[in-house]
């Protein structure tokens, strides 16, 4: 009995330890390898906007009620030139492409569990091929007042002993892009606009006037990331 009186007290014990155990975040910087060792570069800091253009530019004070950031940074390319031409070239079309994932996302959302809506309609189904296959390069065109304001390149040397597939230099650059909020709204109402006129059922229209007005008032107070 007395085994048992103690064997109990030590399985409470053991239960109240668990229980109170703290989930901690783990520093893993010094964990991570990369494949590569950085030979030259633009800076000798890496910028934090290449990570999160949103939140560096509210970190340091930026005028983020007039304007939204945008960063994009290349895979290795074979000469700085070529890195920074296709670094400036992506940056539009990643945000058209910001712009199209809000589009899906609020329409996707709309259409879950609506039961007026039916999912084998043609209108339904050509609408949503559309949005996926072709908008984003339609809302490319729409992207006007984009500003480059920062830029930055690596020239990197990929090496085999570090875990890269073969020895090689590659040359990354990476652009921040400064976009006017109305130029963004203009683009999302064109863009909107493109996507409204696919419909001609009243009621598949009304639907998806709702889910356009929803996905321009997400990505306009976006923080960071898609909501």
């Amino acid at each position: 009995m007395k085994h048992l009186v103690i064997t109990s007290l030590c399985i409470l014990l053991i239960q109240a330890c668990s229980s109170s155990k703290k989930i901690k975040d783990v520093d893993n910087s010094e964990t991570i390898k990369k494949d590569y060792e950085v030979r030259d570069a633009s800076s000798t800091i890496r910028p934090g906007w290449i990570e999160d253009a949103t939140v560096w530019a509210e970190e340091n004070k930026k005028n983020t009620d007039k304007f939204r950031y945008f960063s994009y940074e290349t895979e290795p390319k074979v000469s700085r030139r070529f890195a920074c031409d296709a670094s400036k070239a992506n940056i539009k079309s990643d945000i058209a492409g910001e712009i199209t994932t809000y589009i899906e996302k609020s329409l996707g959302s709309s259409q879950e569990g609506d039961a007026s809506i039916d999912e084998n309609n043609p209108e339904v189904v050509a609408l949503r091929e559309f949005v996926e296959n072709t908008l984003a390069e339609k809302v490319q065109g729409l992207i006007i007042g984009a500003q480059i304001r920062k830029s930055y390149w690596e020239k990197r040397k990929y090496l085999k002993r570090l875990g890269a597939a073969k020895d090689f230099t590659g040359y990354t650059c990476a652009t921040l892009i400064r976009m006017p909020k109305s130029r963004i709204q203009d683009a999302m109402d064109r863009a909107s606009k493109i996507v409204e006129d696919k419909v001609d059922d009243p009621a598949t229209k009304e639907n998806v006037k709702n889910a356009l007005k929803k996905a321009e008032e997400n990505m306009l107070k976006a923080k960071k990331g898609l909501l």
